[in-house]
């Protein structure tokens, strides 16, 4: 089989052309990115363990009837995803006072919320993915008001799911990211969940110690990175089947 042609290149992940129209393989990547990609390094066997927590969590989320891009995983790296039109926000969900939360507001990390948060983000790096309102979302047409009705009301029922199953293995799901994307499919169009759910996108802290679990281990040089991401892999029953020798860099997809 010949070199896939590359689609998108981000920070955590390729996207390639997939095996059929309308198709993707989406590949995780070591590399890690912090702060506006001021601060880059490379977490050993990220994209593995990632591809199987993202893998997992989307399966589940597909069974509860959420519709999300995944279509299956193909190797340690792959999954196979549906082409979605990406829309340019940034979910954000917040359950627990942490990071810039925390810091725009002067409250201190831990806090409980009285009720879960969302917020909306611009993507964009290059203007470091601005807060954004709902006025600035649909006056500039980055979707319309039906669309965000929808992204809410799935963001809203993603978050109740996923604390619960996080609960259940010990991890209180602080906050996390969410992208959606439009699906067209026989001229209908359709909002589904995209992206990944994974320790990339995910702030999560041991229910007894508060131990962070997540990026943040990277973001502020705590280290035990990889055991981290490794530890909330086990909790979910996901390790990967085979060896250390799987826990790799990114090669070239044929």
């Amino acid at each position: 089989m010949g070199r896939r042609r590359q689609i998108y290149e981000g920070r955590a992940k390729v996207l390639f052309e997939g095996p059929e129209p309308g198709t993707l393989v989406q590949h995780f990547k070591d590399d890690t990115y912090a702060f506006n990609n001021t601060k880059r390094g490379v977490i050993t066997g990220k994209g593995v363990l990632n591809n199987r927590i993202s893998e997992y969590l989307m399966q589940r989320l597909n069974d509860i009837g959420v519709p999300t891009h995944f279509v299956r995983r193909l190797n340690m790296r792959e999954q196979l995803v549906r082409e979605v039109e990406i829309i340019p926000i940034t979910v954000c969900m917040r359950n627990v006072v942490a990071g810039s939360l925390a810091e725009r507001f002067g409250m201190p990390e831990g806090t409980p919320l009285p009720r879960s948060i969302v917020e909306y983000y611009y993507k964009s790096n290059d203007l470091h993915n601005p807060m954004v309102t709902e006025e600035h979302i649909t006056a500039f047409g980055w979707a319309v008001p039906q669309e965000l009705d929808d992204i809410m009301a799935l963001s809203l029922r993603i978050n109740d799911f996923l604390v619960g199953l996080f609960l259940g293995t010990g991890l209180r799901l602080v906050d996390f990211r969410l992208e959606f994307g439009r699906l067209w499919e026989d001229e209908q169009m359709r909002i589904v969940l995209a992206d990944e759910i994974s320790p990339d996108s995910c702030r999560l802290w041991d229910i007894e110690t508060n131990e962070k679990m997540d990026k943040d281990r990277f973001r502020r040089d705590l280290g035990r990175v990889e055991e981290a991401y490794q530890e909330v892999a086990r909790r979910l029953g996901i390790l990967p089947e085979s060896g250390p020798g799987d826990l790799k860099g990114p090669e070239v997809l044929q």
